[in-house]
């Protein structure tokens, strides 16, 4: 690993810290007896998991992306509230710093548009701003079912940014490059309704979330990847399965419209987060933390492991919810901590193997050329 390399790891460490966290508050939540360190573990789970987590992780892609020093102030803002967060920090204070590090992620984000103005960089515009409008509400009071539209936004526009970008290697249309800003306007338009009525809003958002799905899985690379083999196919699956359940959260809401403390709340959520957003993780770990931590990755069939599970465990989780089935949605939200856990020490194992075996030798990079631009270098 690079000396320049090793400056990351206290990052991404705080980014653990708060998926720990949260996976321990989604535990309390379901009924799993647990120690309960500090209430904020259980009310704010979703806050902890979205800019604690997801925030920081993706705050360090943008920081090295952009190459500036400063930028890095976002996740340690966001990781560093987190843990305030967990230890009864002063709300105000904590949720402010949560504030303060998207403001810095989104001014970092308006930069790299300014350098590359381009409609997949005004799309991570649109998403860092979603991120800081959801957290300013979450500062202001708002619950998490008020507010959750707009983090929701912040991950589907990163993530579909970030694919726009890839279509390049097939030199999209004017039509699909189209058909995405209007999809993304309608996302938009999504979250200006909520405020006017929450279930309309939600309704509208989810269908924006089902039409998204359709237009990745029509236009992603992946659908010519995932004939290939090794990594590239790995990544082609964990993407097209996060399309799958795009689209069911997208259904889920439009089916049950404002999010509530039910199991209407609960499964379109998780489908999204979790099926969608961590399927995306899985896939491009193996390159995001070569290409961050200078660390080469061995690819293993292994990995597959933990994405069938984590699919298999949320499938019993959001059909506990519709049941309802309690116990079932207990074991499947299990599960997919299990999953999660699971794939981080396989991802440990997979860094372990791919370390040069004897002094002198040139690590093998984490995937072949072509896979690499295929896949889209470091992007979520």
């Amino acid at each position: 690993m690079r000396r320049s390399s090793w400056g990351r790891v206290p990052f991404l460490l705080l980014a653990v810290v708060a998926l720990v966290a949260g996976l321990w508050g989604g535990l309390l939540r379901l009924g799993v007896s647990l120690p309960v360190p500090s209430a904020w573990l259980i009310t704010d789970h979703g806050g902890l998991m979205v800019s604690g987590f997801f925030g920081t992780l993706i705050g360090v892609e943008r920081a090295v992306a952009l190459g500036g020093r400063w930028a890095y102030a976002a996740p340690l803002l966001t990781g560093l509230a987190s843990i305030a967060l967990v230890a009864g920090a002063p709300r105000d204070v904590t949720l402010l710093a949560f504030v303060l590090g998207s403001a810095v992620f989104l001014a970092a984000t308006i930069e790299i548009a300014a350098r590359q103005l381009a409609p997949f960089t005004l799309a991570l515009v649109a998403g860092a701003t979603a991120w800081g409008a959801g957290n300013a509400l979450w500062w202001k009071g708002l619950q998490v079912p008020e507010l959750v539209l707009w983090w929701m936004a912040f991950l589907l526009f990163t993530i579909a940014g970030e694919r726009l970008e890839l279509t390049r290697l097939r030199r999209p249309t004017r039509a699909t490059v189209a058909s995405f800003t209007a999809l993304s306007a309608l996302v938009g338009l999504g979250l200006m309704a909520a405020f006017v009525d929450p279930s309309i809003g939600a309704r509208f958002t989810g269908g924006a979330f089902l039409l998204f799905a359709v237009w990745l899985a029509r236009f992603d690379v992946a659908r010519r990847t995932v004939r290939q083999r090794g990594l590239p196919r790995y990544i082609a699956a964990c993407l097209l399965s996060g399309f799958a359940w795009l689209a069911v959260a997208g259904a889920l809401l439009v089916w049950a419209g404002a999010p509530d403390p039910l199991g209407s709340y609960d499964a379109p959520l998780h489908a999204f987060f979790v099926g969608f957003v961590f399927a995306m993780i899985f896939g491009h770990a193996p390159i995001i933390f070569p290409a961050v931590l200078r660390a080469p990755i061995r690819y293993h069939p292994v990995l597959y492991l933990p994405l069938a599970l984590l699919h298999l465990a949320l499938v019993a989780r959001i059909a506990g919810d519709l049941v309802p089935h309690p116990a079932m949605r207990k074991w499947g939200g299990t599960g997919n901590v299990v999953a999660i856990l699971l794939f981080a020490g396989s991802l440990i194992l997979a860094s372990v193997l791919g370390r040069p075996r004897r002094q002198g030798l040139q690590p093998r990079p984490a995937a072949s050329a072509n896979a690499a631009s295929d896949e889209g270098g470091i992007s979520l």
